[in-house]
């Protein structure tokens, strides 16, 4: 980082630590009285001369996709135009995903930027594709094209992957699995079907790598269909994926519904661990009920080793207040043990461990405790190296994976259906989450330095694990005068942010 920056930075710093350092532990109010939100009369004017855009992080990202070069694989790869004009496959994908990285909501918004000259001007184009060509780009696509587009996406992964240490190869890669409803109220759009919760919509198909959290692969499906319908298929795709990245070490994760006994041979023979939820059912309970007590020891949750014998105060419970008040039926987990023991599916010829948890739940209604029970839930593996108690945090840690549905769903937003057939929003919904993927390789292309990598590692994980719109707020959303000046494009920013310099360091970087 240039030393003028850096000055530049650490000024805006200590100006705003100043200011507010003035206000903390209260004070006195104005001299007139007035509240602190109170202006005179604003004054609105255009300018003549200078131009500005409120994204200056753009500039970062765009060096960024073409510093990994995204738009040459998408060019080679995806062959949905046959002619550009003048628009290439690589323009159209990366207008839907800048529409989202500089905070857009829906396709409509692409027009605000292509009415920007100063937006035009940073990125270097003579115009981008208007909203109404950007949804018929994605009409054109087929289940071939949005593999192909993934494919390409993924190839350009894989680079990004091999740049990282040694270290980030040498863990398991946890590949997690599930799907999700998207909803609509149209009345027209084909593929669409209902889903077991009475909803009309879509029930994409979720492949994600929880090491980093990067949606790998995602499989646009009728409502109607099951969560595990093609998922094998994916899953095999994720495993090359990973393989290809240099990990070794892979770890297949999700619920019941991916508990699909006639591949867990397969990934067993090819080296692959699972751990995966397994149905409940009747036999299974007896069978946990069956073995005597000692083989069930208490099972220990990370809050509680994290905490010790220094817990934090309890807030008050809002919810069980009132449940009790009102004498409703309340559960209450009073404890829980692990236990474990061998079983072969039908659909299997290796047995496999099943690892149970029993909870003990008193029924309350009101302050009057009139039941107790056991509930069990069952969980499948094939790795040996873990005991009970990682095998259960394992399957919960999976749960993990709703934050990034919920992420590509509100966030982003990715996961909606805004055209009018399946492979239409299933292609929108690949183009709108790569910028979550591009927000995941910024921070994996952050440097290290040796001399400070406890801070360096800690920013990188700060911007992985960062929800998209504090992601757009801290580094994307900062407003920039732009400039030309001997052949170039100067992005001159005007406010300053507490996380800019991770932005900067980046750039040099790239």
């Amino acid at each position: 980082m240039q030393q003028k920056i850096r000055r530049s930075l650490d000024k805006g710093k200590r100006k705003i630590a100043k200011r507010l350092a003035q206000m903390e532990g209260g004070t006195s109010p104005r001299v007139d009285g007035e509240p602190e939100f109170t202006c005179s009369r604003p004054v609105y004017e255009m300018a003549e001369r200078t131009q500005a855009i409120p994204c200056g992080g753009i500039g970062v990202i765009h060096t960024l996709v073409c510093s990994v070069g995204l738009g040459e694989q998408i060019d080679s790869q995806l062959k949905v135009l046959k002619q550009p004009r003048p628009y290439h496959d690589s323009d159209h994908v990366l207008n839907i995903a800048y529409n989202a990285m500089c905070g857009g909501q829906v396709l409509d918004d692409i027009e605000v930027r292509r009415n920007d000259a100063a937006f035009l001007d940073a990125l270097g184009v003579r115009a981008i594709p208007d909203p109404t060509t950007a949804g018929d780009f994605c009409r054109r696509f087929d289940s071939a094209a949005c593999w192909r587009l993934m494919n390409a996406i993924n190839d350009v992964r894989v680079d990004v992957w091999r740049r990282q240490p040694p270290s980030f190869t040498n863990t398991t890669a946890r590949i997690d699995t599930d799907g999700s409803l998207v909803g609509t109220k149209g009345e027209c759009k084909q593929g669409m079907d209902l889903s077991y919760k009475g909803i009309w919509g879509y029930h994409p198909l979720i492949v994600s790598l929880a090491n980093t959290q990067e949606p790998l692969f995602i499989v646009n499906r009728p409502g109607n269909r099951p969560s595990h319908e093609a998922a094998p298929e994916v899953l095999n795709r994720a495993i090359d994926l990973c393989r290809r990245g240099g990990f070794t070490d892979i770890l297949l994760r999700g619920d019941t519904d991916f508990t699909m006994t006639q591949h867990l041979d397969r990934w067993t023979k090819d080296g692959v661990h699972f751990v995966f939820g397994y149905d409940a059912s009747q036999a299974f309970v007896q069978r946990a009920e069956r073995l005597p007590d000692e083989d069930y020891a208490e099972l220990e949750r990370r809050a509680t080793d994290a905490f010790g014998k220094q817990r934090r105060a309890k807030q008050p419970r809002v919810k069980e207040s009132i449940v009790t008040r009102r004498k409703y039926k309340n559960l209450v987990l009073s404890s829980e043990d692990v236990a474990e023991f061998e079983h072969k599916p039908n659909k299997a010829k290796n047995s496999y461990r099943i690892v149970v948890v029993r909870k003990f739940i008193h029924e309350f209604h009101g302050q009057l405790c009139l039941d107790t029970n056991y509930r069990y839930f069952f969980y499948v593996t094939n790795n040996h190296s873990l005991s009970a108690h990682e095998v259960v945090a394992e399957a919960n840690e999976r749960c993990n994976q709703e934050n990034l549905v919920a992420q590509l769903k509100s966030g982003v937003p990715a996961l909606r259906a805004p055209l009018n057939t399946l492979e239409a929003n299933w292609a929108y919904t690949i183009m709108t989450a790569l910028a979550w993927t591009i927000k995941a390789w910024c921070a994996l292309l952050l440097p290290i330095a040796p001399r400070w990598q406890d801070k360096h590692q800690a920013e990188r994980d700060l911007i992985l694990k960062m929800e998209f719109r504090s992601f757009l707020q801290q580094l994307i959303l900062v407003p920039a005068q732009i400039l030309h000046s001997a052949r170039r494009v100067v992005f001159r920013v005007l406010a300053w942010r507490p996380q800019l310099h991770i932005l900067f360091r980046l750039f040099n970087a790239l």
